[in-house]
């Protein structure tokens, strides 16, 4: 295939491929995604739509020149467009004609859900009936995603000891950070990012100093920070209560609330420095646990030793297990994606509404 034909595949191309198959043949739906991770992550979601008359193929958009992310997603869709300063995830603004019925694109929703449009690559992502996004931040959000993060500590270390209350601590943290977490989206909607950036937000929601034993010190630690962050932001902008307000309701109705806000911070700092730290210090303690319970039993020097050997060996690492995780699967995020998907499968191809009712 040549490169001009590469670079210029739409779903109109797809749609010929399916139609040589024949009439009675299963019809593929390629669907582009902006990373290796991703394609475990929508191969979950979209799995349950394949039947005998389809099967979505999900795979990265160019194979040539190892571009990753949302913006080599996008870009592969038509010429480039102008890009994005605005301090986000950076990806260009494009028409995306060569999507359609054959041809999808899933990716991460970013702040680009929260900002409804106020952005030109917004409003092409919520518009677009062939643009499928996560609703939350990123993939690594519901990766993370609380209800399922004890499984993940029992695929870790083979104790089902509940030793920690995930939902519990997600719940208080999210609270914590719901208020300036309004701040945040209100500063990249008004263009005001660079005097609060995602950076700044993720360094205030650091829950540096966490112990299994005592969450509660971590989240007096944030609370401090954040209130005084809030006091900042309001001498910086003392005129701004009520668009912080009007904002702060309109939050609630796309779905992020004060008990959810983690699912909608940015992914790769819930993952690496919220999430993770905190699972490795419950799986040290329920790893020990486990080993103490085999070095204080009855049994005979060598079978404890065995014992222990055995046990080492199923030692699996936190992080690559976290990426595996498939528990957001029950959540209401998810099946809102589905719905979507549902709509598009069912030929409604009117923009779908860009508002979580059901969140």
């Amino acid at each position: 295939m040549s490169n001009r034909l590469k670079d210029n595949i739409s779903s109109s191309y797809f749609e010929a491929a399916n139609a040589l198959k024949g009439k009675n043949a299963r019809r593929r739906i390629v669907a582009y995604v902006e990373s290796y991770d991703d394609i475990y992550f929508w191969r979950t979601i979209l799995s349950r739509f394949e039947d005998n008359q389809r099967y979505f193929e999900i795979m990265l958009p160019s194979k040539a020149t190892l571009l990753r992310g949302k913006k080599s997603v996008l870009k592969n869709f038509s010429a480039v467009g102008p890009n994005r300063n605005d301090g986000l995830d950076a990806r260009s603004t494009l028409p995306l004609d060569n999507l359609g019925e054959a041809l999808i694109a899933c990716v991460d929703a970013d702040y680009d859900y929260l900002l409804q449009g106020c952005t030109p690559t917004s409003k092409q992502v919520l518009e677009s009936p062939y643009v499928f996004h996560t609703y939350a931040y990123a993939i690594e959000n519901l990766q993370c995603y609380a209800p399922s993060l004890h499984d993940v500590c029992v695929s870790v270390t083979l104790n089902d000891h509940r030793i920690f209350d995930f939902r519990e601590y997600f719940r208080e943290f999210s609270e914590i950070c719901f208020p300036l977490f309004v701040w945040s989206v209100w500063a990249y909607r008004s263009g005001n990012y660079t005097r609060f950036s995602l950076t700044d937000f993720n360094r205030v929601t650091d829950p540096g100093g966490f112990t299994v034993q005592h969450p509660e010190t971590s989240l007096q630690n944030i609370r401090r920070k954040v209130g005084n962050k809030i006091r900042d932001l309001q001498r910086q902008f003392p005129n701004n209560k009520e668009a912080y307000l009007k904002l702060k309701d309109e939050l609630r109705t796309l779905g992020v609330t004060p008990q959810t806000t983690y699912l909608y911070i940015q992914g790769h700092h819930l993952f690496d420095t919220v999430v993770a730290p905190i699972l490795t210090k419950v799986c040290n303690l329920l790893r020990q646990e486990r080993q103490e319970e085999i070095y204080h039993s009855t049994a005979h020097k060598t079978q404890k030793r065995n014992e222990m050997s055995c046990y080492e060996n199923t030692r699996q690492d936190i992080k690559t297990m976290l990426k595996k995780n498939t528990g957001y699967i029950q959540s209401d995020i998810v099946l809102h994606i589905q719905n979507d998907i549902e709509r598009y499968l069912a030929k409604q191809v009117s923009i779908p509404s860009v508002t979580p009712a059901n969140l």
